[in-house]
Protein backbone atom coordinates (compact mmCIF):
# COMPACT_ATOMS: atom_id res chain seq x y z
CA UNK A 1 0.00 0.00 0.00
CA UNK A 2 2.94 2.48 0.50
CA UNK A 3 4.39 1.71 -2.81
CA UNK A 4 0.83 2.72 -4.33
CA UNK A 5 1.13 5.78 -2.21
CA UNK A 6 4.51 6.84 -3.13
CA UNK A 7 4.03 5.97 -6.81
CA UNK A 8 0.70 8.62 -6.89
CA UNK A 9 2.04 11.15 -4.33
CA UNK A 10 5.45 10.95 -7.27
CA UNK A 11 2.87 11.11 -10.29
CA UNK A 12 1.04 14.26 -8.50
CA UNK A 13 4.18 16.28 -8.16
CA UNK A 14 5.56 15.16 -11.88
CA UNK A 15 1.89 16.71 -12.95
CA UNK A 16 2.49 20.01 -11.04
CA UNK A 17 5.83 19.92 -12.39
CA UNK A 18 4.76 19.98 -16.07
CA UNK A 19 1.98 22.30 -15.50
CA UNK A 20 4.29 24.99 -13.64
CA UNK A 21 6.79 24.39 -16.33
CA UNK A 22 3.99 24.69 -19.05
CA UNK A 23 2.88 27.93 -17.66
CA UNK A 24 6.27 29.44 -17.96
CA UNK A 25 6.80 28.29 -21.61
CA UNK A 26 3.20 29.95 -22.09
CA UNK A 27 4.31 33.27 -20.30
CA UNK A 28 7.57 33.98 -22.12
CA UNK A 29 6.34 33.00 -25.50
CA UNK A 30 5.47 36.67 -26.17
CA UNK A 31 8.95 37.53 -25.44
CA UNK A 32 10.50 36.10 -28.10
CA UNK A 33 7.64 35.88 -30.94
CA UNK A 34 7.34 38.29 -33.22
CA UNK A 35 3.75 40.39 -33.70
CA UNK A 36 2.34 37.26 -36.75
CA UNK A 37 3.21 34.41 -34.57
CA UNK A 38 1.64 36.22 -31.76
CA UNK A 39 -1.36 36.96 -33.64
CA UNK A 40 -1.80 33.24 -35.36
CA UNK A 41 -1.63 32.29 -31.48
CA UNK A 42 -4.75 34.35 -31.01
CA UNK A 43 -6.41 32.95 -33.91
CA UNK A 44 -5.73 29.37 -32.97
CA UNK A 45 -6.76 30.25 -29.28
CA UNK A 46 -10.27 31.26 -30.86
CA UNK A 47 -10.48 28.23 -33.49
CA UNK A 48 -9.66 25.55 -30.38
CA UNK A 49 -12.43 27.06 -28.01
CA UNK A 50 -14.95 27.56 -31.09
CA UNK A 51 -13.97 24.03 -32.23
CA UNK A 52 -14.53 22.28 -29.21
CA UNK A 53 -17.79 23.41 -28.64
CA UNK A 54 -19.61 22.46 -31.95
CA UNK A 55 -17.26 18.81 -31.34
CA UNK A 56 -19.27 18.10 -28.29
CA UNK A 57 -22.35 18.87 -30.26
CA UNK A 58 -21.47 17.72 -33.44
CA UNK A 59 -18.94 14.76 -32.72
CA UNK A 60 -19.70 13.70 -29.60
CA UNK A 61 -23.87 13.92 -29.58
CA UNK A 62 -24.16 13.38 -33.32
CA UNK A 63 -26.27 16.31 -33.98
CA UNK A 64 -25.50 18.11 -37.36
CA UNK A 65 -25.16 21.68 -37.03
CA UNK A 66 -23.64 24.66 -39.47
CA UNK A 67 -24.77 27.71 -36.79
CA UNK A 68 -21.32 28.32 -35.16
CA UNK A 69 -21.04 30.92 -37.18
CA UNK A 70 -24.12 32.67 -36.08
CA UNK A 71 -23.51 31.88 -32.19
CA UNK A 72 -19.54 32.90 -32.57
CA UNK A 73 -21.37 36.11 -34.07
CA UNK A 74 -23.84 36.71 -31.30
CA UNK A 75 -21.09 36.25 -28.56
CA UNK A 76 -18.98 39.20 -30.04
CA UNK A 77 -21.75 41.44 -30.88
CA UNK A 78 -23.39 40.73 -27.60
CA UNK A 79 -19.99 42.45 -25.87
CA UNK A 80 -19.04 45.08 -28.16
CA UNK A 81 -22.47 46.18 -27.17
CA UNK A 82 -23.03 45.57 -23.75
CA UNK A 83 -19.27 46.88 -22.88
CA UNK A 84 -19.83 50.14 -25.22
CA UNK A 85 -20.94 53.42 -24.15
CA UNK A 86 -23.85 54.24 -26.08
CA UNK A 87 -23.15 57.08 -28.99
CA UNK A 88 -24.67 59.15 -31.55
CA UNK A 89 -27.36 56.31 -33.86
CA UNK A 90 -25.40 53.43 -31.48
CA UNK A 91 -26.71 51.58 -28.40
CA UNK A 92 -24.64 50.88 -25.78
CA UNK A 93 -24.90 49.48 -21.90
CA UNK A 94 -21.67 50.81 -20.93
CA UNK A 95 -21.27 47.54 -18.07
CA UNK A 96 -17.61 46.74 -16.95
CA UNK A 97 -16.05 44.72 -19.23
CA UNK A 98 -15.73 41.27 -17.29
CA UNK A 99 -19.47 41.41 -16.86
CA UNK A 100 -19.89 42.67 -20.54
CA UNK A 101 -18.44 39.06 -21.29
CA UNK A 102 -19.56 36.84 -19.03
CA UNK A 103 -23.19 38.59 -19.95
CA UNK A 104 -22.43 37.86 -23.66
CA UNK A 105 -21.56 34.32 -23.19
CA UNK A 106 -24.50 34.05 -21.27
CA UNK A 107 -26.61 35.64 -23.99
CA UNK A 108 -25.08 33.12 -26.47
CA UNK A 109 -26.15 30.27 -24.64
CA UNK A 110 -29.72 31.61 -24.01
CA UNK A 111 -29.76 31.97 -27.80
CA UNK A 112 -28.67 28.27 -27.99
CA UNK A 113 -32.02 27.54 -25.40
CA UNK A 114 -34.05 29.60 -27.74
CA UNK A 115 -33.39 27.15 -30.43
CA UNK A 116 -33.36 23.57 -28.66
CA UNK A 117 -37.18 23.10 -28.86
CA UNK A 118 -36.26 22.75 -32.81
CA UNK A 119 -32.77 20.65 -32.01
CA UNK A 120 -34.33 18.65 -29.54
CA UNK A 121 -37.03 17.65 -32.39
CA UNK A 122 -34.91 17.11 -35.30
CA UNK A 123 -31.79 15.44 -36.51
CA UNK A 124 -29.44 14.42 -39.24
CA UNK A 125 -30.03 16.74 -42.29
CA UNK A 126 -33.10 18.59 -41.19
CA UNK A 127 -31.06 19.67 -38.00
CA UNK A 128 -28.39 20.72 -40.35
CA UNK A 129 -30.50 22.42 -42.99
CA UNK A 130 -32.17 24.09 -39.79
CA UNK A 131 -29.24 25.37 -38.02
CA UNK A 132 -27.90 26.73 -41.30
CA UNK A 133 -30.73 29.40 -41.28
CA UNK A 134 -29.71 30.78 -38.32
CA UNK A 135 -26.46 31.78 -40.34
CA UNK A 136 -28.90 33.76 -42.82
CA UNK A 137 -30.75 35.29 -40.07
CA UNK A 138 -28.01 36.27 -38.01
CA UNK A 139 -26.75 37.79 -41.61
CA UNK A 140 -29.70 40.06 -42.32
CA UNK A 141 -29.93 41.31 -38.57
CA UNK A 142 -26.34 42.20 -38.30
CA UNK A 143 -26.51 44.44 -41.88
CA UNK A 144 -29.83 45.65 -40.77
CA UNK A 145 -30.11 46.46 -37.40
CA UNK A 146 -27.59 49.36 -37.66
CA UNK A 147 -28.09 50.83 -33.91
CA UNK A 148 -27.23 47.78 -32.77
CA UNK A 149 -24.43 46.08 -35.32
CA UNK A 150 -23.44 49.28 -37.08
CA UNK A 151 -24.34 47.86 -40.28
CA UNK A 152 -21.68 47.01 -42.66
CA UNK A 153 -19.30 48.97 -40.92
CA UNK A 154 -19.93 46.85 -37.81
CA UNK A 155 -18.81 48.05 -34.38
CA UNK A 156 -15.18 48.62 -32.31
CA UNK A 157 -14.69 46.27 -30.14
CA UNK A 158 -14.35 48.25 -26.28
CA UNK A 159 -11.54 47.69 -24.00
CA UNK A 160 -11.40 44.76 -21.67
CA UNK A 161 -10.35 45.19 -18.63
CA UNK A 162 -9.93 43.55 -15.18
CA UNK A 163 -9.44 45.07 -12.42
CA UNK A 164 -7.42 48.00 -13.35
CA UNK A 165 -5.33 45.23 -15.80
CA UNK A 166 -5.96 46.13 -19.63
CA UNK A 167 -5.63 43.25 -22.34
CA UNK A 168 -6.39 45.90 -25.06
CA UNK A 169 -3.54 48.27 -24.62
CA UNK A 170 -0.34 48.51 -22.13
CA UNK A 171 -1.49 49.95 -18.82
CA UNK A 172 -0.52 49.92 -16.70
CA UNK A 173 2.93 49.10 -17.73
CA UNK A 174 4.58 45.18 -17.39
CA UNK A 175 7.43 43.71 -19.22
CA UNK A 176 9.10 40.53 -19.19
CA UNK A 177 13.05 40.19 -19.84
CA UNK A 178 12.75 43.65 -20.74
CA UNK A 179 10.09 43.05 -23.33
CA UNK A 180 6.99 45.03 -22.80
CA UNK A 181 3.83 43.19 -22.91
CA UNK A 182 1.40 45.32 -25.09
CA UNK A 183 -2.24 44.62 -26.41
CA UNK A 184 -0.94 41.58 -28.28
CA UNK A 185 1.01 39.83 -25.63
CA UNK A 186 -1.57 40.40 -23.08
CA UNK A 187 -4.45 38.65 -25.20
CA UNK A 188 -1.96 35.64 -25.85
CA UNK A 189 -1.91 35.15 -22.04
CA UNK A 190 -5.84 35.48 -21.74
CA UNK A 191 -6.32 33.34 -25.23
CA UNK A 192 -4.15 30.78 -23.59
CA UNK A 193 -6.26 30.29 -20.38
CA UNK A 194 -9.29 30.30 -22.33
CA UNK A 195 -8.18 28.11 -24.88
CA UNK A 196 -6.62 25.23 -21.97
CA UNK A 197 -9.78 26.04 -20.03
CA UNK A 198 -12.05 24.83 -22.50
CA UNK A 199 -10.23 22.42 -23.35
CA UNK A 200 -10.26 20.87 -19.79
CA UNK A 201 -14.19 21.17 -19.40
CA UNK A 202 -14.86 19.38 -21.87
CA UNK A 203 -12.53 16.42 -21.53
CA UNK A 204 -14.50 16.51 -18.00
CA UNK A 205 -17.83 16.77 -20.07
CA UNK A 206 -16.83 13.93 -22.30
CA UNK A 207 -15.98 11.20 -19.91
CA UNK A 208 -19.08 11.89 -17.30
CA UNK A 209 -22.30 10.70 -17.20
CA UNK A 210 -23.48 13.59 -19.12
CA UNK A 211 -20.89 12.41 -21.87
CA UNK A 212 -22.02 8.97 -21.96
CA UNK A 213 -25.37 10.10 -22.52
CA UNK A 214 -24.06 12.17 -25.37
CA UNK A 215 -22.66 8.84 -27.02
CA UNK A 216 -25.62 6.85 -26.59
CA UNK A 217 -27.85 9.32 -28.17
CA UNK A 218 -25.05 9.29 -31.18
CA UNK A 219 -25.34 5.75 -31.56
CA UNK A 220 -28.70 5.14 -31.63
CA UNK A 221 -31.44 7.77 -29.98
CA UNK A 222 -33.94 4.45 -29.43
CA UNK A 223 -31.23 2.56 -27.31
CA UNK A 224 -30.90 5.73 -25.32
CA UNK A 225 -34.24 6.09 -24.34
CA UNK A 226 -33.96 2.40 -23.47
CA UNK A 227 -31.47 3.31 -21.62
CA UNK A 228 -33.38 5.77 -19.45
CA UNK A 229 -31.75 9.04 -21.21
CA UNK A 230 -34.14 11.98 -21.82
CA UNK A 231 -33.21 12.10 -24.73
CA UNK A 232 -34.90 15.50 -26.04
CA UNK A 233 -33.34 17.59 -23.19
CA UNK A 234 -30.20 16.12 -23.26
CA UNK A 235 -29.90 17.08 -26.80
CA UNK A 236 -31.34 20.80 -25.66
CA UNK A 237 -28.38 20.96 -23.44
CA UNK A 238 -25.54 19.94 -25.30
CA UNK A 239 -26.56 22.81 -27.84
CA UNK A 240 -26.63 25.13 -24.58
CA UNK A 241 -22.97 23.85 -23.83
CA UNK A 242 -21.97 24.18 -27.69
CA UNK A 243 -23.68 27.91 -27.59
CA UNK A 244 -21.87 29.07 -24.55
CA UNK A 245 -18.60 27.86 -25.90
CA UNK A 246 -19.14 29.99 -29.08
CA UNK A 247 -19.80 32.91 -27.29
CA UNK A 248 -16.52 32.48 -25.26
CA UNK A 249 -14.47 32.36 -28.97
CA UNK A 250 -17.00 35.27 -30.35
CA UNK A 251 -15.63 37.32 -27.02
CA UNK A 252 -12.16 36.39 -27.74
CA UNK A 253 -12.59 37.14 -31.74
CA UNK A 254 -13.97 40.42 -31.15
CA UNK A 255 -11.04 41.71 -28.46
CA UNK A 256 -8.78 39.86 -30.90
CA UNK A 257 -10.00 42.06 -34.06
CA UNK A 258 -10.72 45.34 -32.59
CA UNK A 259 -13.72 45.92 -34.42
CA UNK A 260 -16.86 43.35 -35.10
CA UNK A 261 -18.11 43.03 -38.53
CA UNK A 262 -20.82 41.07 -40.35
CA UNK A 263 -18.74 39.10 -43.24
CA UNK A 264 -16.83 37.36 -40.55
CA UNK A 265 -20.09 35.67 -39.06
CA UNK A 266 -20.80 34.09 -42.38
CA UNK A 267 -21.51 30.70 -43.86
CA UNK A 268 -17.82 30.57 -44.72
CA UNK A 269 -16.97 30.24 -41.02
CA UNK A 270 -19.38 27.62 -40.53
CA UNK A 271 -18.40 25.35 -42.97
CA UNK A 272 -14.23 26.13 -41.83
CA UNK A 273 -15.60 24.73 -38.07
CA UNK A 274 -16.98 21.70 -39.64
CA UNK A 275 -13.92 21.04 -41.43
CA UNK A 276 -11.90 21.60 -38.22
CA UNK A 277 -13.62 18.88 -36.37
CA UNK A 278 -13.99 16.55 -39.46
CA UNK A 279 -9.60 16.81 -39.98
CA UNK A 280 -9.48 16.56 -35.94
CA UNK A 281 -11.34 13.68 -35.72
CA UNK A 282 -15.05 13.77 -34.61
CA UNK A 283 -15.56 12.97 -30.92
CA UNK A 284 -12.33 13.57 -29.88
CA UNK A 285 -11.82 16.49 -28.09
CA UNK A 286 -7.25 16.65 -28.63
CA UNK A 287 -8.29 16.22 -32.63
CA UNK A 288 -11.14 19.07 -32.62
CA UNK A 289 -7.87 21.10 -31.21
CA UNK A 290 -5.67 19.78 -33.38
CA UNK A 291 -7.59 20.41 -36.80
CA UNK A 292 -8.59 23.94 -35.13
CA UNK A 293 -4.08 24.14 -35.32
CA UNK A 294 -4.15 23.14 -38.53
CA UNK A 295 -7.29 24.73 -40.61
CA UNK A 296 -6.16 28.09 -39.01
CA UNK A 297 -2.18 28.59 -39.11
CA UNK A 298 -2.32 26.46 -42.89
CA UNK A 299 -3.56 30.20 -44.50
CA UNK A 300 -2.04 32.58 -42.22
CA UNK A 301 1.24 30.88 -42.87
CA UNK A 302 0.96 30.77 -46.60
CA UNK A 303 0.10 34.40 -47.06
CA UNK A 304 2.92 35.05 -44.76
CA UNK A 305 5.41 32.94 -46.73
CA UNK A 306 3.79 33.57 -50.12
CA UNK A 307 7.22 35.31 -50.84
CA UNK A 308 9.38 32.51 -50.89
CA UNK A 309 6.84 29.17 -51.59
CA UNK A 310 6.95 28.22 -55.50
CA UNK A 311 3.37 28.54 -56.99
CA UNK A 312 1.93 31.02 -54.56
CA UNK A 313 1.05 34.15 -54.98
CA UNK A 314 2.42 37.17 -52.93
CA UNK A 315 -0.75 38.56 -53.10
CA UNK A 316 -3.98 37.03 -52.41
CA UNK A 317 -5.38 38.05 -55.37
CA UNK A 318 -7.90 36.51 -57.95
CA UNK A 319 -4.98 33.95 -59.23
CA UNK A 320 -5.81 30.67 -59.10
CA UNK A 321 -2.18 30.13 -56.82
CA UNK A 322 -3.12 32.92 -54.12
CA UNK A 323 -2.71 31.70 -50.66
CA UNK A 324 -6.70 31.50 -49.85
CA UNK A 325 -6.89 29.26 -53.15
CA UNK A 326 -4.08 26.89 -52.04
CA UNK A 327 -5.30 26.56 -48.41
CA UNK A 328 -9.21 25.58 -49.81
CA UNK A 329 -7.31 22.52 -51.72
CA UNK A 330 -5.12 21.63 -49.03
CA UNK A 331 -8.06 21.71 -47.06
CA UNK A 332 -10.12 19.70 -49.86
CA UNK A 333 -7.44 17.14 -50.18
CA UNK A 334 -7.16 16.46 -46.17
CA UNK A 335 -10.98 15.88 -46.01
CA UNK A 336 -11.25 13.70 -48.66
CA UNK A 337 -7.62 11.58 -47.69
CA UNK A 338 -9.43 11.75 -44.05
CA UNK A 339 -12.53 10.35 -45.09
CA UNK A 340 -11.40 7.81 -47.46
CA UNK A 341 -8.20 6.34 -45.31
CA UNK A 342 -8.62 8.05 -41.70
CA UNK A 343 -12.39 8.69 -40.59
CA UNK A 344 -11.05 9.58 -37.27
CA UNK A 345 -8.85 11.90 -38.07
CA UNK A 346 -5.88 13.37 -36.72
CA UNK A 347 -6.80 12.26 -33.38
CA UNK A 348 -7.00 8.83 -34.94
CA UNK A 349 -3.91 9.26 -36.41
CA UNK A 350 -2.44 9.75 -32.70
CA UNK A 351 -3.68 6.91 -31.78
CA UNK A 352 -2.27 4.63 -34.55
CA UNK A 353 1.26 5.92 -33.72
CA UNK A 354 1.16 5.52 -30.11
CA UNK A 355 -0.31 1.76 -30.66
CA UNK A 356 2.15 0.87 -32.85
CA UNK A 357 4.94 2.61 -30.40
CA UNK A 358 3.56 -0.09 -27.74
CA UNK A 359 3.72 -3.17 -29.54
CA UNK A 360 6.08 -5.46 -28.10
CA UNK A 361 9.13 -6.11 -30.43
CA UNK A 362 9.00 -9.78 -32.36
CA UNK A 363 12.10 -10.67 -30.78
CA UNK A 364 10.85 -14.47 -30.45
CA UNK A 365 10.01 -14.43 -26.99
CA UNK A 366 7.30 -16.96 -26.33
CA UNK A 367 5.83 -15.00 -23.56
CA UNK A 368 5.25 -12.19 -25.70
CA UNK A 369 2.38 -14.19 -28.09
CA UNK A 370 -0.36 -13.08 -25.78
CA UNK A 371 0.38 -9.39 -26.02
CA UNK A 372 0.29 -9.38 -29.50
CA UNK A 373 -2.56 -11.37 -29.64
CA UNK A 374 -4.25 -8.90 -28.00
CA UNK A 375 -2.29 -5.52 -29.93
CA UNK A 376 -3.84 -7.46 -33.22
CA UNK A 377 -7.49 -7.39 -31.48
CA UNK A 378 -7.44 -3.53 -30.77
CA UNK A 379 -6.71 -3.15 -34.03
CA UNK A 380 -9.58 -5.27 -34.89
CA UNK A 381 -11.85 -3.21 -32.87
CA UNK A 382 -10.60 0.08 -34.40
CA UNK A 383 -11.12 -1.01 -37.98
CA UNK A 384 -14.29 -1.83 -36.53
CA UNK A 385 -14.46 1.78 -35.35
CA UNK A 386 -13.27 3.15 -38.47
CA UNK A 387 -16.20 1.79 -40.45
CA UNK A 388 -18.83 2.92 -37.96
CA UNK A 389 -17.30 6.51 -38.10
CA UNK A 390 -17.11 6.45 -41.77
CA UNK A 391 -20.48 5.12 -42.00
CA UNK A 392 -21.78 7.75 -40.20
CA UNK A 393 -20.01 10.92 -41.87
Amino acid sequence: MSDIRVVFSVRFVVRIVVWIAMALIVAAVPVYLETFWLQLGLFICVAVIGAVGLDLLTGLAGQLSLAHAFFIGVGAYAYAILAAQPEDGSWGMGLPPLIAAVLAVAITASAGVLFSPVAKRLRGLYLGIATLGLVFIGQFVMLNASPLTGGTSGRRTPEFTVFGWSFSSGDPAFSLLGVPFERLERLWLLGVVLAVGSVWVARNLRDSRFGRQLQNIRDSEVAAAVLGVNVQRTKAAVFTVSSAYAGVAGVLLALTYEQVVPDAFGLDMSITYTVIIVIGGMGSVTGAALGAIVVTAIPQLLDHFSSVLPFVADTDTQSAFGPTYVSNLIYALLVVAILVFQPRGLSGMLHGLRDWAEVPSRSGNASETPEIVDGAEKNDGRRAQDERDRSRL
